[in-house]
């Protein structure tokens, strides 16, 4: 019932007048991200005394207009993708697309990086004083770390954590001294991964949709999982990375709901790494736990919440015990974060700006195609009333509801004042689904390759 609905919604705004919707939404996204970056640049000015701490606002970044390496290449993958892409995507067969869209995923992301340089780009991001890399040679011990963790959170002491290090669980820094152990170590080798990682989204995302039984929409979304704007961050940045890992958990989960339905004996230890991979997201950044609730929407959506969600769970408090056994408890972190992160300039970074701009982020990351789609996921949601007794959701819907859900509150908390551009991309890539109910998907993809290409090009990101 919801899918035809929502079906007959896309059909109906391919008429002019309802296509043009769209396009008043992009325009206010577009006002938005004028205005934020007007005020931005009036708060900036010297002397206003008011402390954004991002010169690029309300990107955490500086403006730099420029040309690199990369350009070229990234400028011929996008003409490609809109090209050819559409065409692909209709006839090629579903497991060498998911791999075709990965291995471009990485070439586009790459690419990007390869702007601002291979040393600016690339290799230096995570070697900064304020990142993970920069604690790694001091870390000789593994339990003695996690048992000091917590008390080396707050700022102002002799053995404070760095910036990226003490905000987070220790289950980020831990990635980068395994990497370290097993001799891949330094910027290069750091930086590599996290963009492999990361890229997985343009697998996990379609292939959610294709086991929920949405195989139509999984195709419709690979290309602009491809082209997504956030790849900017993903290369390189370590959340983009974290986007990554939390999204192959909640794949998992949508393969092991669709084995339970059809009595595969895959769907047990898929659900226990699905939720595994879940919680070992909850030490990679104390934003995640809002994750859930897409976790929660899948297990849902697949009939599972006796079967998955169980097993998910408990893969999820696996992590949890080992975690806590080796001497780190979660909820002493979180509160010492908070602490942490109020004694540093988010005190002075004014939540009345970062409220509303922390939005105009999200839709350069997020990009044109993903403002229009959530247009109409909203109004589809609204049509369908799957709160009715009765009345069923359709995945795309739910999977981007529970993602906008999770990016409001995350922004209300108040806890991610400026930068989520990267902070929120384990949110902003569920919203992805949302542009299978566009219309004229090459024009939507130039949109998302030219919002990349623009802001890689006219701001350098600090990370």
């Amino acid at each position: 019932m919801t899918r035809g609905i929502v079906r007959t919604l896309a059909v109906a705004e391919e008429r002019p007048e309802k296509r043009s919707r769209d396009l008043w939404a992009v325009l206010v996204a577009v006002v938005l991200v004028g205005v934020a970056v007007a005020v931005g640049g009036y708060l900036n000015r010297p002397g206003s005394g008011v402390v954004l701490w991002a010169p690029a606002a309300p990107l955490f970044a500086q403006w730099l207009p420029h040309v690199g390496p990369g350009t070229l290449f990234a400028v011929l993958i996008a003409v490609a993708v809109v090209a050819w892409g559409p065409g692909l995507v209709a006839r090629m067969r579903w497991r060498r697309l998911l791999a075709l869209g990965y291995a471009t995923s990485l070439a586009w992301t790459f690419a990007l990086a390869m702007i601002d340089g291979w040393h600016r780009g690339f290799t230096d991001r995570l070697t900064n004083p304020n990142e993970y890399l920069h604690e790694v040679p001091g870390i000789t011990d593994i339990p003695a770390m996690l048992r000091q963790f917590s008390s080396r959170i707050l700022d102002f002491q002799p053995d404070s954590w760095t910036t990226h290090v003490s905000g987070h669980p220790p289950g980020a820094t831990l990635v980068f001294v395994w990497l370290d152990r097993i001799g891949l170590s330094g910027g290069a080798w750091a930086a590599t991964v996290c963009v492999l990682v990361g890229c997985l989204v343009t697998v996990a995302v379609p292939l959610t949709l294709s086991a929920l039984h949405r195989c139509d929409a999984a195709r419709a979304t690979l290309p602009f999982a491809v082209l997504f704007p956030g790849a900017v961050w993903v290369g390189v940045s370590a959340d983009g990375m974290f986007a990554g890992v939390t999204a192959t958990g909640i794949a998992l989960i949508a393969v092991a709901t669709h084995g339970f339905r059809a009595g595969r004996w895959y769907a047990v230890p898929l659900s226990v790494l699905g939720g595994a991979l879940l919680g070992f997201g909850m030490y990679l950044s104390y934003g995640l736990p809002l994750i859930g609730l897409i976790a929660f929407a899948v297990t849902l959506l697949g009939r599972s919440l006796t079967r998955a969600l169980p097993l998910a769970v408990a893969g999820a408090l696996a992590v949890a015990v080992v975690f806590t056994a080796a001497g780190f408890w979660w909820f002493d972190g979180y509160h010492l974060v908070v602490e942490r992160y109020y004694q540093g300039i988010a005190s002075a970074r004014p939540y009345s700006y970062w409220v509303w701009a922390d939005l105009a982020s999200l839709a350069l990351a997020a990009g044109p195609a993903l403002v229009a789609g959530v247009r109409r996921s909203g109004i589809a949601f609204v049509a369908a009333r799957p709160w009715r007794r009765g009345n069923r959701c359709d995945p795309v819907l739910l999977l981007v509801v529970a993602a906008a859900v999770a990016i409001v509150l995350a922004d209300v908390s108040g806890l991610s004042k400026a930068e989520v551009e990267r902070i929120w991309l384990p949110f902003t890539v569920w919203l992805l689904p949302a542009v299978s109910l566009l219309p004229s998907w090459r024009w939507w993809l130039a949109g998302q390759a030219l919002t990349a290409l623009a802001v890689n090009s006219l701001v350098l990101t600090f990370w």
